[in-house]
């Protein structure tokens, strides 16, 4: 028996879709700013406020590939997956890998934010800009995913 996604709130959906506008804007400055400066514009060099450092380190790389490449196409993505079309895609797929692509991009934040306090002990303001946009759009996914999905049990009775 197929699966039919049910729909979400309209909050949701506009929510989703202008956060992930958000993060590709910020996504797409620090890819700009990894290959087109040697100096991190906006963002102090010093204390634990150091974009430089965080985006040129050994941890900005993962497979070899720029974290900021990464989080670029993540919120490309996003910004196809999250809009209201998508939203009212009758595949029920399509609704697993938005909540999947979440809970990666989340893990990942965990990850690199680990990786700024632990090991850099410093912190890029816009690196923290976009984990606090996937934090948010992981925290709607969360309210939202699992009844659109049928995983969670019905209250009625």
């Amino acid at each position: 028996m197929p699966r039919t996604p049910q729909p979400v709130a309209p909050w949701a959906v506009i929510t989703t879709w202008i956060l992930s506008f958000v993060g590709l804007g910020l996504a797409t400055y620090l890819t700009y700013e990894h290959y087109t400066t040697k100096v991190f514009n906006g963002c102090p060099d010093h204390g634990i406020f150091n974009c430089q450092l965080v985006t040129t380190s050994a941890e900005s790389r993962f497979l070899g590939v720029p974290v900021a490449v990464l989080g670029l196409a993540t919120y490309l993505v996003f910004v196809a997956i999250n809009s209201p079309w998508a939203w009212r895609a009758r595949n029920y797929w399509v609704h697993v890998v938005r909540i999947a692509l979440t809970v990666g991009g989340m893990a990942f934040v965990l990850w690199l934010v680990s990786a700024e306090l632990l090991i850099l002990n410093s912190i890029c303001i816009y690196c923290t800009g976009v984990h606090i946009v996937t934090f948010a759009m992981f925290v709607i996914m969360s309210r939202v995913a699992p009844t659109q999905l049928g995983w969670a049990r019905s209250t009625a009775q």
